[in-house]
């Protein structure tokens, strides 16, 4: 059931996307971009280097250490974690309050410990969990994307169990069979409307 506000109206709608890691949500959440213009994608900020093909302002915002502390300091992140013990996430929260003042649907994919931060500063936010369709499987995309060491496939790996373990905690559950398929079940729980298909 949608959350109403007092005046009866449904509230602008957040949604955060999580997920354990090699799951594919930033692939799905650019499908989303892409094919589903109505909806806004927010731009997270991270002190990890870029992968290849991923862009400065569209993937994420890369920061270093240093602008990440400032920005904490100043406020400017919704929520914000040190992910797999390394580099850490934020999300930017000037930018979502500004589409949720427009009415527009706003998508954050983040990690577990953000969804929670999230949950607690608007509760109103709609959390969609993405589950791989077997273990095996997210073993597989991990280790096929070879974007990580031995060890760090093998620290991911465990993160990803502890993660797998919280999807109770999220309102809805998703499984990530095809992109395609995955991103409309995201958006039709956002309630949002395709872009009709180009001739």
């Amino acid at each position: 059931m949608e959350r109403e506000n007092r005046a009866g109206r449904r509230r602008n709608q957040l949604v955060v996307l999580a997920g354990p890691t090699a799951v594919g949500k930033g692939t799905v959440s650019t499908y989303i971009r892409e094919n589903y213009p109505d909806v806004l994608l927010s731009v997270s900020a991270t002190t990890r280097a870029p992968r290849p093909g991923e862009v400065d302002g569209v993937n994420y915002y890369f920061v270093d250490d240093a602008e990440f502390d400032r920005m904490i300091e100043a406020g400017e992140l919704l929520e914000h974690a040190t992910v797999h013990n390394a580099y850490r996430y934020g999300t930017p929260r000037g930018p979502i309050e500004a589409a949720l003042e427009q009415g527009k649907s706003v998508l954050l994919e983040i990690d577990l410990q953000g969804a929670r931060q999230v949950r607690e500063s608007m509760p109103e936010a709609r959390l969609i969990f993405l589950l791989p369709p077997t273990w095996d499987e997210l073993v597989r995309r991990l280790i096929g994307r070879g974007t990580e060491e031995a060890a760090e496939q093998q620290r991911r790996l465990e993160t990803a169990k502890v993660e797998l373990a919280a999807q109770d905690e999220f309102d809805y559950r998703v499984v990530n069979h095809t992109v395609a398929d995955a991103a409309r079940e995201v958006v039709d729980l956002m309630k949002v409307r395709a872009a009709p298909s180009r001739p």
